[in-house]
């Protein structure tokens, strides 16, 4: 009966760890980018970081060459202002990962010179751990949605006032550009 109860145990446990392993996500900031002075600004990271939904338990990894960036967690306060001053905590060797265990808001920045004036930061909201009980299941099915409402078809110019060319920032341009945008079959395309 106690080999039963020690297999069980030990069965229980393996499943609980499996479960934390497997909803737990690794996070690339910037992606390609990785993390460095962005062309076009802070831009890059905001858009990247709106694509993304950040849990407890996560983890961040901060790509870049020891010596030439560093990444330090700061208040809000010195987030907007570009204060290196002092940091709640400063990773200085690169690739950088960082753990994200607190639910709420975090702010990250480069204190090399005027690196974060010129948009090497991030600020993500981070959504505590999900429940590890299943939602309980409803008696009755659920409605299907409504289709959504239709709209004529837009003319976009590409770029806006940047216009068609090669931007002086890299292709990030276009890709923060057409990030803002919903478009739909029918949509036109103009240069």
């Amino acid at each position: 009966m106690a080999m039963k109860f020690n297999i069980l145990a030990i069965v229980a446990i393996l499943a609980a760890t499996l479960h934390c392993s497997v909803a737990q996500r690794t996070h690339i900031v910037g992606d390609s980018l990785g993390w460095l002075v962005p062309p076009g600004g802070s831009i890059a990271y905001t858009t990247w970081a709106s694509k993304q939904t950040f849990t407890v338990g996560d983890v961040l990894i901060f790509n870049f060459p020891t010596g030439i960036h560093n990444v330090a967690q700061v208040t809000r306060t010195s987030f907007d202002a570009c204060n290196t001053t002092s940091p709640i905590s400063l990773t200085t060797n690169g690739p950088a990962n960082i753990t994200l265990t607190t639910a709420g808001e975090h702010y990250y920045i480069c204190t090399f010179s005027s690196h974060c004036d010129l948009g090497q930061k991030l600020a993500i909201n981070v959504s505590a751990a999900p429940s590890t009980s299943p939602p309980p299941q409803s008696a009755t099915p659920s409605p299907v949605p409504a289709p959504s409402p239709s709209r004529t078809p837009q003319t976009y110019i590409v770029g806006d006032n940047l216009g068609w060319l090669v931007p002086p920032g890299g292709s990030i341009a276009y890709r923060t550009w057409a990030a803002t945008k919903t478009f739909l079959v029918g949509d036109i395309l103009g240069a």
